[in-house]
């Protein structure tokens, strides 16, 4: 359902549910994967990996694989030259950031469980895997860095060589940014006067597990090295092969053919990317890389993985008073693309929605023999909505009150917006008492608040618990200006082309590249409406650097909101043209000119011309105007002046079993402010997407090492990612601000789902065990870590009077563990008693 706020401008295609376009062709087995491209005299690439997380390599023996059948090439880190270029890092987020050097395939030591050592080249895939299989390396096992406090102590060093695993220190403070008072000085007046909450949180490790392993080909054979790439990014990945390997980037064609997913995931330039790029040109010919699945969660970018420390200070009438937030951010073995600046995205997002007078952030950022970590879908922002959600939870506890009524009293009202936050940041627009109000009624809130008190004064064995969380985010990235003042490498732009062709018809072509969203639907009808032709007759155009040949791609929820007023103002300018045009052959003033529907006419006459018929004038060009020249075909670059800051009220029902831990979502409401809507059916699809990956946190997903630094959930037996039978319908809605940087009023909304929705699921499930004493569990909330922590709490059997779970301290057994680890449906995947994937 949607409820809108703001009346919605009449239009034939904005707000329509339009089925996506790029459907037919996806789910009929009618596309081209990078898996898919076939090429005369292609070959094929292994690659073996480091079983160990830190070791020297003594030598590496690749004779046998050498002559193996129908191999072709074998080698190691040793026989890799200058050309082959290194990863980079575009995001320095301090000058004196320490950062080890990230080659492609190292010659003398691993520094993670799952790095290159040896590439096989053959003339198929399974004869090149089988010869990798030959390959005898002799490592020499050095002390592993893996422990994130342990690593910010010092311990062990991931890089002896650094002599440090700190990587950057980033702070910002509101008294010396001159947005707030000092936080210092709040608490210490809470400590006299009021209330200082306290509290540490995991965010756990989480792996990027997008339906399309990742995959690349190379073509060195043409005048243009052409590379595919199952890629986020190919614009950057472009521009970093020519700034690392010494190719002129006129040279270098990046191609993202239809790519199955991403979610940060694929925001990379990656060791295989580089490393087929160089064997292709040593050899002369086509080379393609596939990933398997195992692969693919071992040595693609995971995300998350920070502990953070929250400090806040209140009155006692529960108005925050001062935020504090100390994190630690594990980036793994080396700084990657944007890896370094991730938690610096959260820095501005910990404030949330709330009008706090003091702030202080303090990241520290720290090298670990683990796999690099990058974005992962919401980027920062999901971190730090847990954080300050799981923290206004635990004030409004403190105080005997309802969350949603402490959030309330904290929170920016409508009529102060635009509003400028104690993290220096102008939130444009935004009404969250309505999405609230929505959201409160849709949910049943205050049955549900009933039933939850029957249910304790009862002492059912099934408590319900409540999960809340407010959230808004910064997205749309980004302000180039913005991002020059935080060392960012790039800029936040966004280009798009719109031509009119001679048949009527129109190509889009935009610089944002898509990896399931939606794109050439909705730019087809943002385009449909602003030039009023059909939306069959749009083409949208994307992920080839030679057709596309500028854009910085898509990432950031900035697909829509930055590329898509690109593509706005390219069409207004086509209008602005063809205008001129439509002046000529109507021997009319161009100021008297209305266009509407796709129709230039005379004011106060019945004189029109169609701005297809003016495309096929100008495509003749027998007669116009002296002093233009022919073609109404425009581009245009956009740059935001401000993120856009879309924002939502989510609410969660959770029951959980107290005698086996189970924990059963029952029911989810959300209602988010995304801005105009372009097109409802996609949005809700995102919101879905993103729902359901955001709650995996909080119940099922983390990467899990074990004590030599070997990543044991490294399939989808062991790392568990839900099915639609794990999780239930969902009830959702929108209201509507309209953003006020770009034309059309949209925000972003692939992220949004996400960041909320899993402090919305821990705060479910901590509010059910309330009375046994609990204030956390740790993500993921499996039955064991629930069950475990009503067996410790300081409530337990005194508040409820049920007995405690049945655990044998001497097998490890528990009572109904058939409930516990069969689950099946929305209860989730089964689990074992440890917590540890079956």
């Amino acid at each position: 359902m949607t409820a809108e706020v703001t009346d919605r401008p009449a239009t034939t295609e904005i707000g329509r549910d339009r089925r996506r376009k790029e459907d037919q062709r996806l789910i009929t087995g009618r596309t081209r994967w990078t898996d898919n491209i076939v090429l005369p005299g292609m070959l094929h690439m292994a690659m073996v990996r480091s079983p160990f997380a830190h070791a020297r390599i003594a030598s590496v023996d690749t004779s046998e694989a050498a002559s193996a059948t129908n191999v072709v090439a074998v080698y190691s880190g040793a026989d890799l030259d200058e050309s082959v270029g290194v990863l980079i890092n575009a995001w320095p987020v301090s000058p004196d950031q320490v950062a080890p050097v990230h080659p492609p395939m190292p010659a003398d030591r691993v520094t993670f469980a799952g790095e290159i050592v040896a590439v096989v080249v053959a003339r198929s895939a399974a004869e090149a895997r089988d010869a990798a299989e030959l390959i005898d390396v002799d490592y020499e096992e050095l002390p592993a860095a893996l422990d994130l406090k342990e690593a910010a102590e010092d311990t062990v060093l991931a890089h002896p060589d650094l002599g440090t695993n700190k990587s950057a220190l980033w702070t910002f403070d509101s008294a010396e940014a001159g947005t707030g008072g000092d936080v210092e000085k709040a608490i210490a007046t809470a400590r006299q006067d009021g209330i200082v909450i306290e509290r540490e949180y995991r965010q756990q490790r989480l792996i990027p597990a997008f339906m399309e392993p990742r995959s690349v080909v190379v073509d060195p054979t043409g005048e243009q090295l052409t590379m595919w790439t199952a890629t986020q990014i190919p614009h950057i990945v472009r521009f970093a092969l020519a700034a690392t390997t010494g190719v002129p980037e006129s040279k270098i064609r990046v191609i993202a053919p239809d790519v199955g997913g991403g979610f940060g995931g694929k925001l990379q330039v990656t060791p295989e990317e580089w490393l087929a790029w160089w064997v292709a040109r040593q050899l002369g010919r086509p080379v393609k890389y596939t990933e398997t699945r195992s692969e693919s969660l071992m040595a693609a970018h995971h995300g998350r993985d920070q502990w953070q420390r929250l400090t806040l200070a209140a009155d006692k009438q529960g108005k925050v008073t001062g935020l504090k937030v100390d994190l630690l951010a594990d980036l793994g073995s080396y700084v990657a693309l944007i890896g370094g600046g991730v938690p610096v995205l959260g820095a501005f997002m910990f404030n949330a929605i709330y009008k706090f007078p003091a702030y202080h952030f303090s990241m520290q950022s720290v090298l670990t023999n683990k796999a690099w970590t990058d974005a992962y879908r919401g980027a920062g922002r999901p971190e730090a909505t847990f954080g300050i959600e799981r923290i206004m939870d635990e004030l409004a506890h403190e105080l005997g009150e309802d969350p949603l009524v402490v959030r309330e009293r904290n929170w920016i009202t409508h009529e102060e917006f635009p509003f400028t936050s104690v993290a220096g940041l102008e939130y444009d627009s935004g009404n969250y008492e309505a999405a609230t109000d929505l959201a409160k009624q849709m949910f049943g809130y205050d049955e549900l608040r009933e039933e939850q008190r029957r249910r304790r004064e009862s002492k059912d064995p099934v408590q319900l618990g409540i999960g809340i969380s407010t959230f808004t985010e910064m997205c749309g990235l980004a302000p180039s200006r913005v991002l020059g003042s935080l060392d960012y490498g790039a800029g936040g732009w966004e280009h798009a082309s719109v031509r009119m062709l001679a048949t009527g018809k129109v190509e889009v072509v935009v610089g944002v590249s898509p990896h399931g969203q939606g794109h050439e639907t909705a730019f087809s009808q943002i385009v449909a409406d602003r030039l009023g032709v059909p939306f069959e007759d749009v083409e949208i155009l994307h992920g080839d650097t030679q057709i596309s040949h500028k854009g910085l791609d898509t990432y950031g929820s900035r697909s829509l909101v930055v590329g898509g007023e690109a593509v706005v103002r390219a069409a207004d300018k086509v209008i602005d043209k063809a205008r001129r045009y439509a002046a000529h052959v109507l021997e009319a003033n161009p100021d008297d000119l209305e266009f509407t529907a796709g129709r230039f006419g005379v004011a106060g006459t019945d004189q029109s011309v169609g701005i297809t018929d003016i495309a096929a004038a100008a495509f003749a060009s027998h007669d116009y105007p002296d002093d233009i020249e022919p073609g109404i075909d425009a581009e245009a670059t956009f740059d935001p002046v401000n993120f856009n800051y879309p924002h939502g009220t989510h609410l969660s029902a959770i029951e959980i079993d107290t005698e086996t831990g189970e924990v059963r979502l029952r029911k989810y409401t959300c209602v988010d402010d995304v801005g105009q809507v372009i097109n409802p059916l996609i949005v809700e699809g995102q919101i879905h997407g993103g729902l359901v990956q955001g709650i995996s946190q909080a119940l099922w997903e983390e990467a899990v090492y074990d004590d030599s630094g070997t990543l044991v959930s490294g399939s989808f037996v062991d790392y568990l990612v839900p099915t639609a039978a794990d999780t239930i319908s969902f009830d959702t809605a929108t209201t509507s601000t309209a953003a006020t940087g770009n034309t059309l009023g949209t925000k972003g909304v692939g992220e949004a789902g996400t960041i909320a929705s899993t402090p919305c699921i821990v705060n479910g499930v901590v509010d059910a065990l309330r009375i046994f004493g609990v204030d956390d569990v740790q993500m993921p909330c499996t039955p064991e870590r629930v069950w475990q922590a009503i067996r410790s709490g300081s409530g337990g059997e005194d508040t409820t009077g049920a007995a405690a779970p049945h655990f044998d301290e001497a097998t490890g057994d528990q009572g109904q563990t058939d409930r516990m680890a069969g689950a099946d449906g929305p209860t989730g995947p089964a689990m074992s008693t440890e917590g540890e994937v079956r």
